[in-house]
C-alpha cells in the first residue's frame, strides 16, 4: 500500500530501481530509455516510473539530496515494496587527480562524515560497501562499452559546499585513496545491509575539486547528459535476478 512518501501500490515498482538524486533526471531516464514507462509516484514531486529495458522491468525514482532524503526512499523501497536492488546514479566531484569531467566512478565503498550510522548502535564503525555482484557486473559492462571508469572509494558528505571550500579536508580524503565526493551512497549501502538487499552507487564526475581550473557541468547537463552512466546502470539492472 502507499506510504507517506510514495503513492505506488504493491507490484507497481520493479525489483531493481535506478535512483538519481534529481527527480527530473528520473523523468529523463524514463522517457529516454524505458519502454512503456508508467509514472507511479509524484508525491512531493519525487517522480518515480516503471517500464522495461531490453524487455526486463526496471524502475527509476528520485531520492532527493543528501543522506536523510535517500534514507527515507531507500528504506521504503526495500521494506515496503520488495525491491531487491537499488543502483544510485548520481554526480560527484572528483578528488583524485585521475578524474576528468564525465568520467564514471563506481563506488566499491563509501566513507562518510555523517552520523547516520549511529542509529544502528554498533560496537564500532560500520564500513558501507557495495554489492560485489552488481559492482563487478557494472565494471565489466563499463569496460566493454569503453567508458572511462575508476572503481574505488567515495566520500558521502553532509556538506555540499564544504568539500570544495576546505581544500585541506579534500586533500586528506584524497590522500587515503578516495576518488570523489557525493552525498548519498554511504546511507544507501547501510540501509541495503540492514535489509539484506543489494546496492551500488555510480557517479558521473560533474566537477573537479582537485584543480582550480576545472570547469563544471551546468544544472541542465547534470540532468540530461549523463548517457554513459545511464547505459551502464541499465545494462547492470537487467542482470539482477
Amino acid at each position: 500500500m502507499p506510504t507517506p512518501h510514495n503513492a505506488a501500490e504493491k507490484g507497481q515498482i520493479a525489483k531493481v530501481v535506478l535512483m538519481p538524486g534529481d527527480p527530473l533526471r528520473a523523468k529523463v531516464v524514463a522517457e529516454r530509455y524505458l519502454d512503456d514507462a508508467v509514472q507511479f509516484n509524484a508525491v512531493r514531486n519525487m517522480f518515480g516510473y516503471t517500464g522495461t529495458y531490453r524487455g526486463v522491468p526496471v524502475s527509476v525514482m528520485g531520492s532527493g539530496m543528501g543522506i536523510p532524503s535517500i534514507g527515507i526512499y531507500a528504506h521504503e523501497l526495500y521494506a515496503f515494496y520488495d525491491v531487491d536492488a537499488i543502483i544510485r546514479i548520481g554526480s560527484a566531484g572528483g578528488l583524485d587527480p585521475r578524474t576528468r569531467l564525465r568520467d564514471l566512478v563506481i563506488a566499491q565503498a563509501a566513507c562518510t562524515d555523517s552520523n547516520f550510522g549511529a542509529m544502528y548502535h554498533l560496537p564500532g564503525t560500520f564500513a558501507p560497501i557495495a554489492d560485489f555482484g552488481l559492482l563487478s557486473t557494472a565494471a565489466g559492462i563499463a569496460a566493454e562499452q569503453g567508458v572511462n571508469t575508476l572503481v574505488g572509494n567515495v566520500i558521502s558528505s553532509d556538506h555540499f559546499y564544504h568539500a570544495a571550500a576546505d581544500a585541506d579536508a579534500a586533500a586528506r580524503w584524497q590522500s587515503m585513496g578516495v576518488l570523489a565526493v557525493e552525498m548519498e551512497a554511504a546511507a544507501l549501502y547501510m540501509i541495503a545491509a540492514e535489509h539484506g538487499k543489494r546496492a551500488l552507487g555510480m557517479f558521473t564526475i560533474s566537477d573537479l575539486i582537485h584543480t582550480a581550473a576545472s570547469g563544471e557541468m551546468s544544472a541542465e547537463e547534470r540532468e540530461t547528459s549523463l548517457d554513459d552512466m545511464m547505459r551502464v546502470a541499465l545494462a547492470t539492472a537487467v542482470t539482477v535476478g
